[in-house]
C-alpha cells in the first residue's frame, strides 16, 4: 500500500512537502554518481547507502522506481569547473595508462565496496563517455534557445542572459550580482562573456586525451552536461527525485536546472535531495589534512586515525544513525558505539527468525504490551515517513527489540501480544532490518559451518564434562566476538556487544 503521508525536504523550497510523483506508482529517482579517479571514500558512501535507502522505502512502500546513478568518466576538471586538467587523464598519466583504464578500474572498486555496503544497484547506470551524442544536442538545443554562445570551438552558457528569463541560484541561493561582484575580473585572455558563465563544451588542446567531434570542433563535454543529457534520456525531460551530496549544490546541480530550463523549457526535477557532509573528529575530510580514509582502509582498519576495522555493516549502521540531512562525524568512539548498535540489531535479527508463537491456556492479552508493540510500528514508519528519519526509526526498532529478548528470554509470554501482534512485531523488525535499513548478518556459509562444528563440539565437551575443554572452545570463541549462551533447552550464541 503507497503512502499517503511520506514527505520528503525539498532543498528547492526549503520546505518539508508531500511527496506526490508525477505519474504515480512509477517513481524516477537520478542521483550524482562517483568521478572515478580514486578509491570511494567515506564521501562516497554517504550519499549511496542515502538514496539506496530511499530507494528502498519507496519500493517497500509499493512505488515502482526507476533509480538512475550515473559514472563520471570525462569533464570533470581539477578546479570542479572550466579550468585544470581532467581528473582522470591526468591520473591516466600519472599511470602511464589509457583513460579508460583508470574510469574501469575504479569503476569496478566503487561497485566492490558499494556491494560491501549491500546497496542496490541502480537500475541504469550510465557514463558520460556513452552519452556524448545526446550531450551534443543538447548544447545545440540551449545554442538554439539562445542561451548558449561559442568562442574558438567552446560554447558556454550565458547566466547573465538566463538570469533576465529565470533565476540562476535559486536552488543554492545564490545571487547572481554577489556571484558577479565576487568573482575575479575577466583577464583578457578568457573566452567567457562573464565570468560566471560556465562551460557546455570544452575545445580540445592536440595533447589532450580525451576528445569528440563536434560542430564546434573536436572537445569534450563540460561536466554539468552529462547530468542533464542522460536524467533526461532514462527519466524523461521532467522526473521526480533528484540526489546528491549538498557539495554539488553548487554548482552542479544549479547548472543542471539552468540547462534543463535552457534546453528544456523546465526545471528536471520536482524534488531535490542532499545529504549533508562528512568530518572527521570534527575537521572537514581532506588529503591535505591526512583524515581523508578510503572505504578499503576503513574496512582493513589500515590508516593512522584508525584504532580498529570497522566491518562495511558497522558503517552502513552508522550513517543510518543520524538523519541524511545532518552533519555526520566520523570518530573512532563513534564507530565503536555503532558497532556496538549493529551487533544488538543483528542479534536480534537473529532471534527474531527463530521465535515461534506459542499458545498459552488461560493467557489474557495484555494491552500495555500490545500497545506498545503497536505505537512502535507506527512510530518507526512515521520516521521514515518523516523525510526518511532513519535515526529515529532505529530507535524504534530498539524497543520492539526490547519486547522480542523479553519473549526469547520467557520474560514476555508471546500469547500476551496474540498472534496478530506477535506476528506483526516479528515481520516489522525484520522487515525495517533487512529490507528498509539494508543490515545483514555479515557471516559467510563457511563461517557458518565453522561455528556450527565448535558448537557442536562445546555440546559434547560439556556432556562428557570435559570442562577444560569446554572454557577453551568459549575462549576461542569469544577471541572472535561470540559468545556461548548456555540456555536451559540449548545451547545457543550470540555477537559479543
Amino acid at each position: 500500500m503507497i503512502s499517503k503521508d511520506l514527505k520528503i525536504y525539498n532543498t528547492l523550497s526549503r520546505d518539508k512537502e508531500l511527496f506526490e510523483p508525477f505519474k504515480p506508482p512509477f517513481v524516477g529517482m537520478y542521483v550524482c554518481g562517483p568521478t572515478v579517479y580514486g578509491d570511494a571514500h567515506l564521501g562516497h558512501a554517504r550519499p549511496a547507502i542515502t538514496f539506496d535507502t530511499v530507494y528502498r522505502y519507496l519500493k517497500h512502500q509499493g512505488y515502482k522506481v526507476r533509480y538512475v546513478r550515473n559514472i563520471t568518466d570525462v569533464g570533470h576538471l581539477q578546479g570542479d569547473a572550466d579550468d585544470g586538467e581532467d581528473k582522470i587523464a591526468k591520473k591516466a598519466k600519472l599511470e602511464q595508462l589509457e583513460p579508460m583504464e583508470v574510469a574501469q578500474h575504479y569503476t569496478d572498486s566503487y561497485h566492490r565496496d558499494m556491494d560491501l555496503l549491500n546497496t542496490f544497484k541502480p537500475n541504469i547506470e550510465p557514463r558520460a563517455t556513452g552519452h556524448i551524442p545526446e550531450q551534443i544536442k543538447l548544447v545545440q538545443d540551449i545554442l538554439d534557445a539562445g542561451f548558449g554562445y561559442e568562442v574558438n570551438g567552446s560554447v558556454y552558457f550565458d547566466v547573465v542572459k538566463y538570469n533576465e528569463e529565470k533565476p540562476y541560484g535559486k536552488l543554492s541561493g545564490r545571487v547572481v550580482e554577489e556571484l558577479m561582484s565576487g568573482s575575479r575580473e575577466l583577464d583578457g585572455q578568457d573566452e567567457k562573456r562573464n565570468p560566471i558563465d560556465f562551460a557546455l563544451w570544452k575545445n580540445a588542446a592536440p595533447e589532450h586525451l580525451m576528445k569528440w567531434d563536434s560542430p564546434w570542433g573536436v572537445g569534450f563535454p563540460g561536466w554539468h552536461l552529462e547530468c542533464t543529457a542522460m536524467s533526461s534520456k532514462y527519466l524523461g525531460d521532467q522526473f521526480d527525485i533528484h540526489g546528491g551530496g549538498m557539495d554539488l549544490m553548487f554548482p552542479h546541480h544549479e547548472c543542471e536546472i539552468a540547462q534543463g530550463n535552457a534546453g528544456h523549457g523546465h526545471d528536471p526535477a520536482k524534488y531535490w535531495m542532499h545529504n549533508n557532509m562528512i568530518t572527521i573528529n570534527g575537521q572537514k575530510m581532506g588529503k591535505s589534512l591526512g583524515n581523508f580514509i578510503t572505504l578499503q582502509e576503513l574496512f582493513k582498519g589500515k590508516h593512522d586515525l584508525l584504532e580498529q576495522a570497522y566491518s562495511p555493516m558497522t558503517i552502513r549502521y552508522f550513517i543510518l544513525t543520524a538523519h541524511y540531512r545532518s552533519t555526520l562525524d566520523f570518530s573512532n568512539e563513534a564507530l565503536k558505539a555503532a558497532q556496538k548498535g549493529y551487533k544488538k540489531i543483528i542479534n536480534g535479527l537473529r532471534i527474531a527468525k527463530d521465535l515461534q508463537y506459542k499458545e498459552a491456556d488461560g493467557m489474557e492479552l495484555d494491552e500495555k504490551q500490545v500497545q506498545q508493540v503497536e505505537k512502535s510500528i507506527e512510530n518507526a514508519y512515521r520516521a521514515m515517513n518523516d523525510d526518511f528519519n532513519t535515526a529515529q526509526a532505529i530507535g524504534q526498532l530498539f524497543n520492539l527489540l526490547k519486547k522480542i529478548n523479553s519473549i526469547f528470554t520467557g520474560q514476555l509470554e508471546a500469547a500476551a501480544l496474540g498472534k496478530e501482534v506477535f506476528e506483526k512485531l516479528i515481520q516489522t523488525f525484520i522487515v525495517f532490518v533487512e529490507d528498509i535499513l539494508g543490515l545483514v548478518e555479515e557471516k559467510s556459509d563457511k563461517q557458518q559451518a565453522l561455528l556450527e562444528l565448535l558448537l557442536k563440539l562445546y555440546k559434547e565437551a560439556k556432556l562428557a564434562k570435559d570442562y577444560d575443554k569446554v572454557d577453551e572452545i568459549r575462549a576461542a570463541l569469544k577471541s572472535i566476538g561470540i559468545v556461548v549462551k548456555d540456555m536451559k533447552e540449548k545451547v545457543d550464541w550470540a555477537y559479543e556487544e
